[in-house]
């Protein structure tokens, strides 16, 4: 995992810092939402004959991300901290038959490398973007509904990626108003001490500043 940040700082700066980049224009950028994670799903890592399904359900939580960037003009590129964090509720067992009420939280903690293609509509600029790079995922305190006793906490890097699309919108010289979704989602992992593989995906209405420098 060591290597992947390595490979992904290197892209940044070669984006970034190449002798066309140099003549970019820098901005930092950030923003703030509600995101819905998908339930994840345990599939089991032993091959038992009728091993049972089991699932996590989440609430509503919130996104934070923050970036630095280079606008090209038609296209930039950028490297992003993200954090969500979603509250753990249901848990279910045997294909949603056994479900039971549960605590506790999921955050996930990403750097990424975007990049975006801008369309000028006039005024208001729509963009398109996708990004790789790692994510930690921390399951904190994971205890069926009013258990005192702490419960299940682990973390786990991975891969992500994400996709999305927004709208750009002027309201000051070199600012700019940015509305989008964003859809995250990270590789298939395993947590210690739990008994199948899952991953995250998640979904973020998003509203930020975009502010060149």
């Amino acid at each position: 995992m060591k290597k992947a940040l390595s490979l992904i700082a290197v892209f940044l700066v070669a984006a970034m810092w190449s002798g066309t980049g140099t003549a970019a224009d820098k901005y930092v950028s950030g923003a703030i939402g509600i995101s819905w994670f998908n339930d994840a799903n345990f599939d089991s890592i032993y091959d038992y004959e009728g091993e049972d399904s089991e699932s996590m359900g989440f609430g509503s939580g919130i996104t934070l991300l923050g970036a630095f960037g280079c606008d090209y003009g038609d296209f930039r590129v950028e490297g992003e901290l993200g954090y969500q964090q979603n509250d753990a509720e249901t848990f279910s067992e045997d294909g949603g038959d056994d479900s039971s009420d549960i605590q506790g939280d999921v955050s996930v903690t990403s750097l990424l490398a975007n990049g975006y293609y801008d369309i000028d509509l006039g005024g208001v600029e729509l963009s398109l973007g996708a990004g790789v790079g790692v994510a930690q995922v921390s399951m904190d305190d994971i205890a069926d509904e009013g258990e005192d006793d702490g419960g299940f906490n682990a973390n786990e890097t991975t891969f992500a990626y994400q996709l999305g699309a927004g709208l750009g919108i002027p309201v000051a010289d070199n600012i700019m108003l940015d509305a989008r979704y964003r859809y995250f989602a990270t590789t298939d992992f395993t947590f210690v001490g739990s008994f199948g593989n899952t991953n995250i995906e998640s979904h973020s209405a998003l509203l930020g500043l975009r502010v060149g420098l």
